[in-house]
C-alpha cells in the first residue's frame, strides 16, 4: 500500500469503502460506492487484489476457498422461484440476485480465483451470466452436478476439485441464496472459523436465535468451549413452537445455518471413515472424467449434516449473530425485511393496501389491492398468483407438488425463459396459437425454438439475422415478416451487433387458423 498521501477524493472513497463494509444496506448506493472505491484504489495501487482482500482482513484468510451451493428446486418461494429459476437467481433486493449478493460479500475476504460454485446444469448459464455481470469469469469456477444428490456429494465434488490445486486447503461452504445484514460481523466470524479449521476442527456456523423459530433445525452446543466455538452435543430437527421456546431459554441452542469451514484433509478423512463408498465413487468419476447422470445418480443422496456432522467427533459450532436468514419461506422473507407502521412489506409492484396489517405483497404487472385483511402473503407474477395466511405460507411447496403432478408448466418455468443464447417470453397461448417474443444475444444462434411442429409466422422487430431453412440461407432484417412451414426450421443466427428480436406465432396443427403475410 502506498503512503496515505491521497487526494481528498481518495479519502472520500476510503471512507465510503469502510462505511459500506460496516453497514449493509438493501439498496444499490452502498454497492455502487464500494465498487467505485475498490476500482479506483486498485488502479492507484492502494489495494493489490492479488495480495489483499480489503483493508481489514489478514493475508491468511485469502488462502482459503469459498464453495457456494447453488442447487435448489424453486419450490419454497413459488411463484417467483421456479424449478428452472430457483431463488438464488431472483432479484429480491434491487438489481442484484441473491447469488450476486453472496459473492459480493465474500470477495473482500476470498480471492476470486478461489471461488467454486456447485450448481445444476439447468442453472449454469444463468449463474454464468450473473458472475459475468460482476466481471467474474465463470471458467473453472462452476462445478455442474448431473443431478441433485443433496449436500454431501455436492460438497465432496467441490473438495476434490480444490485439492487438485491445493492439497490441504481450508475450505468454507456457504449457501448461494442466504442473506446477511451485518457484513463486518460476518467477516469477523470467518476469521474465527479459519482459526478453528486450522486446528483440525470441522466448523459449523450456529446462528444465535432471536425468537422461537420452528422453520429451522437447531444445534445443541455443549458447555465445553473449543476456542471461540463449542463442541457439538447434537443436531435436532425443526421443533414445534413450545420446544423452540425452550431452546431459546436454554441459551445453548443455535439455528443450523448450513455454513461450514474445514481443512480438506480433515473432511476427506471423515468421508473415508463414514462414507468410503461415496468418496470412492465420486473420486473415480472425477479421475475418469465421467461425471455423468448415470454414474452420479448412483451416489447416495444425503446431507452433509447426516453424513458427517452428526457422527464426527471433530465438529464445533461457532456462535454467530450477523443478521442471517435463509429466506426459506415467504414468512422468513417478511420477517427479515423492514416494515411500515402497519407492519406491511411491499417489495415491488403497483399495490394499494387499505386497513391492512402485517401483510407481505410482491407484485409484477397488475394492480393489487387488499382491503381489511391481516397476516397475508400476496405474490403476483405474469402467470400465477399466490395468496396465503402468513403462518402457513411454507405450504406453498405442496402447491408446487400438485402443479408438478398435473403436468403444469407453471411449477417449472416463468413466462420469460432464459437460455444461453437469449430468452423468450410467452405473450399468448391458446388452443389455436402460441405467440412468443424471442430475443437472441449478439453472435448467438439456435437450431430450434420449440418442440411444436406447427406452422410459424415471424415478424422481425429488431436487428438482423441469417435463417437457414434446409439448404437455403435467408437474410432477415427489421420489419420483415415470413411464414415458415411445419418441420422446416433449421438454424437462426444473430448477425447484428445488438439484440435480435422476433415475434413468433405458432399455429397448432389442425386448428384451421392462418395469417396473411
Amino acid at each position: 500500500m502506498k503512503a496515505p498521501g491521497c487526494a481528498a477524493f481518495e479519502i472520500v472513497l476510503l471512507w465510503q469503502y469502510w462505511k459500506c463494509s460496516e453497514i449493509f444496506r438493501w439498496n444499490n448506493n452502498s454497492r455502487y460506492w464500494r465498487f467505485r472505491a475498490m476500482s479506483h484504489l486498485k488502479m492507484r495501487n492502494f489495494i493489490n487484489p492479488e495480495k489483499s482482500g480489503g483493508f481489514f482482513m489478514s493475508e491468511n484468510i485469502l488462502k482459503a476457498y469459498a464453495v457456494l451451493l447453488a442447487g435448489g428446486s424453486g419450490t419454497r418461494l413459488w411463484p417467483v422461484s421456479r424449478e428452472f429459476f430457483p431463488k438464488q437467481l431472483v432479484r429480491f433486493f434491487g438489481n442484484a440476485s441473491l447469488i450476486q449478493n453472496t459473492v459480493q460479500r465474500l470477495f473482500p475476504v476470498f480471492a476470486p480465483e478461489n471461488l467454486r460454485i456447485v450448481c445444476g446444469e439447468k442453472h449454469a448459464h444463468e449463474i454464468t451470466r450473473d458472475m459475468e455481470a460482476l466481471n467474474i469469469p465463470a471458467d473453472g469456477k462452476l462445478i455442474n452436478e448431473p443431478c441433485g444428490r443433496n449436500t454431501a456429494p455436492a460438497i465432496l465434488l467441490a473438495i476434490l476439485d480444490i485439492v487438485k490445486k491445493e492439497k490441504d486447503a481450508v475450505i468454507f461452504v456457504f449457501a448461494a441464496d442466504h442473506v446477511i445484514s451485518n457484513i463486518s460481523e460476518f467477516h469477523g466470524k470467518i476469521q474465527s472459523a479459519m482459526t478453528l479449521a486450522e486446528q483440525d476442527h470441522i466448523v459449523t456456523f450456529g446462528i444465535t436465535p432471536g425468537y422461537p423459530e420452528t422453520g429451522y433445525g437447531y444445534i445443541e452446543a455443549s458447555r465445553n468451549p473449543a476456542g471461540q466455538g463449542f463442541a457439538i452435543r447434537r443436531f435436532v430437527e425443526k421443533p414445534d413452537f413450545e420446544t423452540a421456546e425452550k431452546y431459546l431459554t436454554a441459551g445453548n441452542f443455535f439455528w443450523n445455518s448450513g455454513m461450514f469451514a474445514f481443512k480438506a484433509s480433515v473432511i476427506l478423512d471423515e468421508f473415508e471413515n463414514f462414507h468410503p463408498e461415496m468418496l470412492k465413487q465420486v473420486r473415480d468419476m472425477i479421475s475418469a472424467g465421467n461425471l455423468s447422470f448415470d454414474n452420479y445418480s448412483q451416489v447416495e443422496s444425503i446431507s452433509i449434516d447426516y453424513a458427517i456432522m452428526e457422527v464426527t467427533q471433530k465438529g464445533v459450532v461457532l456462535p454467530s449473530d450477523f443478521g442471517w436468514s435463509d429466506i426459506g419461506s415467504w414468512k422468513s422473507l417478511y420477517d427479515f425485511l423492514p416494515k411500515n407502521k402497519e407492519g406491511n412489506v411491499i417489495t415491488a409492484g403497483d399495490v394499494i393496501l387499505q386497513n391492512t396489517r402485517n401483510t407481505f405483497v410482491m407484485g409484477h404487472e397488475r394492480l393489487i389491492t387488499v382491503n381489511h385483511l391481516e397476516n397475508l402473503v400476496v405474490v403476483e407474477t405474469p402467470d400465477s398468483v399466490f395468496v396465503s395466511d402468513m403462518e402457513n405460507s411454507r405450504d406453498v411447496k405442496e402447491i408446487v407438488g400438485t402443479l408438478r403432478q398435473e403436468g403444469r408448466k407453471e411449477y417449472k418455468v416463468h413466462t420469460t425463459v432464459y437460455e444461453p443464447w437469449g430468452y423468450h417470453k410467452i405473450l399468448e397461448d391458446t388452443r389455436d396459437v402460441a405467440v412468443k417474443r424471442i430475443v437472441l444475444y449478439p453472435g448467438a444462434e439456435i437450431s430450434a425454438l420449440s418442440a411444436d411442429e406447427g406452422e410459424r409466422q415471424w415478424l422481425v422487430t429488431q436487428g438482423t439475422a441469417n435463417l437457414t431453412l434446409n439448404d437455403e440461407s435467408l437474410p432477415l432484417k427489421e420489419n420483415q415478416s415470413l411464414r415458415i412451414a411445419a418441420k422446416c426450421f433449421r438454424k437462426l443466427e444473430n448477425t447484428g451487433k445488438g439484440e435480435l428480436e422476433i415475434i413468433e406465432a405458432i399455429y397448432h396443427q389442425n386448428s384451421g387458423t392462418g395469417v396473411n403475410s
